[in-house]
């Protein structure tokens, strides 16, 4: 969806830009479930996409991802690729198994020098290496539908 700009007039003056922008931002927000091990990671992704009017979740437990899943029914899932118990790539290849979720975009995490190869080969719909520039992530978040 394009973002649309204008402004109506309202008893002789005109209404702010921003107001319409904001409009289509939100009409364009996704909602978002984030999972990583670290809380740091987790609270700087959730300030970011906040910012962009976006619907944020987060988990730390990756047992507890799916049912989050099941339960939230995110249009995108950020996760990270190395965590304890379940890693990202044991999740992406679940989730792409299941008839319910084998379309849900995946955008997969990672400080990893393969990283980015075991990313794509569990099925991830794209990659961010750590440490990751802010405007990076939002591209690739837009860019995921």
């Amino acid at each position: 969806m394009a973002v649309t700009f204008g402004w109506t007039a309202s008893t002789g003056k005109d209404r702010h830009l921003i107001s319409h922008y904001r409009l289509s931002k939100r009409q364009m927000s996704k909602k978002i479930l984030i999972c990583d091990d670290d809380e740091g990671i987790l609270e700087m992704l959730e300030m970011a996409l906040y910012a962009e009017e976006h619907e944020i979740s987060t988990e730390i437990n990756s047992l507890k991802l799916i049912g989050r899943i099941r339960d939230e029914r995110p249009d995108l899932l950020i996760l990270d690729l190395w965590m304890p118990v379940l890693s990202g790539d044991q999740i992406t290849r679940t989730l792409k198994e299941m008839p319910e979720y084998k379309n849900l975009p995946i955008l997969v995490i990672s400080a990893s020098r393969d990283g980015e190869d075991i990313a794509r080969k569990a099925g991830a719909n794209d990659y961010l290496a750590k440490p990751f520039d802010i405007d990076e992530l939002l591209k690739k978040v837009e860019s995921l539908n």
